[in-house]
């Protein structure tokens, strides 16, 4: 850190400007008309394709026509570099643009440092702070649904340290992010290994007895008061994991009188957007809605179906294309319950089941277990680019 200390005694030994972002960035509140979707073309990113730190193109499958980009051109061509906000739902979200082909609408608000001023990475960072984000969440408004005004967003001040400063600690912090995503990178060719090595387990032909799913399991019948709904206990679609990485709880409780009950060990999975695979088997009991199929085993079947077994065969390619082939809908497609259960299982012997589910438990914990492995060791990476972070973003105040 010597070199970027150096840099501040000497460029900024008295404090660092603090700038409101409407006076140091052009930005452009993308709002209003959605451009209209068709299979190719320029990616279209809204406030729910942006993740903290990155876009996320495939969570939507999204594109917008050549002709109708001509139409939001007038507020002005997002260029790589440029620095996306989110304003609601989720709000307080930060990526940067990285595709030439990409049109932006729906609760974005587009950054671009003012040049020989602010450098656009630097301000990607600063956003993503601790600092900023805590001052964010102070002044935007909403319970069910946080949101913050575009115009109290740009009045919102950050620390402006002259360039040489900026460019340095950009420096560091992309050689956190980039050792972040090299080991990102690993194990997702780890996961897809894994997930090649598990659809092979789970393919069995005419020497195994076949079921449909409608045989062996039916949908949740029973209720559950939501007065009786413990927090961290209801599950909806929005808070299932995309790409079979379980479920992120949340302390919300649902409004109304009761929800569908699910019980532990049954099998809960998203039916809106079904190419998002969303998928967990359930560790508790708790509450859920008709936008999440639970699946449970029929009670004939408990003692020759491992709910393990079962989870792994549902969370499968296989199924996911089966149930992608049988959605309806263009915009927001829905799996279809009635085809959902005429998909076929196969049904070896118990002890069969449990080896596999042995086999693939193990691939599973190198894969997902964050307390080893890769997974242990992104986490520990990102712990300390965070801490870094907010470390070389925090400045002493330059008095007026």
């Amino acid at each position: 850190m010597s070199k970027l200390d150096d840099l501040i005694n000497n460029l900024c030994p008295n404090g660092v400007e603090y700038i409101s972002l409407e006076n140091c960035c052009d930005y452009v509140d993308y709002r209003g008309k959605t451009p209209k979707k068709t299979d190719r073309g320029i990616f279209l990113v809204t406030a729910k394709n942006i993740r903290q730190g990155y876009i996320d193109y495939e969570s939507s499958k999204e594109y917008v026509s050549p002709d109708d980009y001509e139409e939001i051109m007038h507020r002005g061509l997002p260029e790589i570099g440029d620095v996306l906000f989110t304003t609601e739902a989720p709000c307080g979200f930060v990526a940067q643009i990285d595709n030439d082909k990409v049109a932006l609408a729906q609760r974005v608000i587009k950054y671009r440092g003012h040049k020989g001023i602010l450098n656009n990475s630097f301000l990607k960072y600063v956003l993503l702070g601790e600092e900023f984000q805590t001052k964010l969440h102070k002044i935007s408004t909403g319970s069910t649904v946080e949101g913050i005004k575009g115009s109290r967003l740009h009045k919102m001040e950050i620390p402006v340290p002259p360039l040489e400063v900026q460019e340095e600690i950009v420096r560091i912090l992309d050689k956190f992010t980039s050792l972040e995503a090299e080991l990102e990178a690993e194990l997702e060719a780890r996961r897809k290994q894994y997930e090649y090595y598990r659809d092979s387990l789970l393919t069995f032909g005419d020497d195994v007895e076949w079921k449909t799913l409608g045989e062996i399991a039916k949908y949740s019948d029973s209720r559950i008061k939501n007065s009786d709904i413990q927090p961290y206990s209801y599950v909806s679609v929005e808070n299932l994991l995309q790409q079979k990485k379980g479920v992120e709880f949340t302390n919300k409780i649902p409004e109304g009188n009761n929800s569908i009950e699910y019980l532990k060990e049954d099998i809960l999975i998203g039916n809106i957007r079904p190419y998002l695979r969303k998928i967990w088997k359930a560790d508790r009991n708790g509450g859920t809605n008709g936008d999440v199929l639970t699946i449970r085993i029929l009670n004939d079947y408990k003692q020759r179906i491992d709910p393990k077994y079962l989870y792994y065969q549902l969370s499968s390619e296989d199924f996911f294309n089966y149930d992608n082939q049988h959605a309806k809908g263009a915009k927001m497609p829905r799996g279809s319950k009635d085809d959902v259960m005429k998909y076929k299982i196969p049904i070896p012997s118990i002890l069969e089941q449990q080896r596999i589910v042995n086999i693939l438990d193990r691939f599973e914990s190198l894969c997902n277990d964050i307390t080893s492995g890769l997974p242990a060791e992104i986490e520990a990476r990102h712990k300390q680019y965070e801490y870094y972070r907010d470390k070389l973003l925090t400045f002493k105040r330059k008095s007026s």
